[in-house]
């Protein structure tokens, strides 16, 4: 998966629902012993809780998403939390409510929500990322075309990654993946093929995602 969204690193949150502490905490994994590892730790972190609740999602498509209940009736708390991770399109994601029972029920319903929130809480805590993939250009420009160049490339926010300043000028720019063969052709135009590009390596690069 070349493009998708993310938090943009680990933390957590805590929500108290009458006299009950929720304590979610979100971390970035690749892999499911990662997952594993991260829940681990939690549980160790926090021994004396009631429960520890787990959900994740990751890989290719999301093919390997896991929840469990830890003990709270089923239904009510690791599928609430794994369909949050959900609908909020995350990717490659690990997240364990941890909760203090604080004496009164909350029933199915309050526990669905509550853990559900809880989710949602610690993800705006540490924000998200849309991980995008940068194609690398490199420009060959002759100085009479640099400032038209220059130009093209501040209007359309381009980033410049490098620049060499020779008998002719070398610019490195990175571009959207998909937007790469139109950023190319609107350049050949610009400088009447007068400027050599030539393709480099794929970039990740991440951007915050306002919500």
């Amino acid at each position: 998966m070349s493009e998708y969204r993310t938090i943009k690193a680990a933390g957590q949150a805590e929500l108290v629902i009458k006299k009950s502490r929720f304590i979610c905490q979100v971390g970035r994994v690749h892999t499911e012993a990662e997952a594993q590892a991260f829940i681990a730790g939690v549980r160790k972190q926090e021994p004396k809780a009631t429960h520890h609740v787990p959900a994740y999602q990751l890989g290719d498509d999301d093919h390997i998403q896991r929840a469990s209940d830890d003990g709270e009736p089923a239904g009510t708390a690791g599928v609430p939390m794994l369909k949050t991770l959900q609908e909020m399109g995350l990717h490659d994601v690990v997240a364990v409510t941890t909760r203090y029972f604080g004496g009164i029920k909350l029933g199915a319903g309050g526990l669905i929500r509550a853990y559900a929130n809880s989710v949602a809480a610690a993800v705006h805590e540490v924000g998200i990322v849309r991980r995008v993939m940068l194609q690398t250009m490199n420009l060959a420009v002759p100085y009479p075309q640099l400032d038209s160049l220059q130009h093209y490339l501040n209007t359309n926010a381009i980033a410049l990654l490098n620049s060499d300043y020779g008998a002719a000028v070398t610019l490195t720019i990175a571009v959207p993946k998909s937007e790469a063969a139109a950023v190319a052709m609107a350049i050949t135009d610009l400088t009447a093929g007068k400027v050599g590009i030539t393709l480099g390596p794929l970039q990740a690069s991440e951007v915050p995602v306002t919500e």
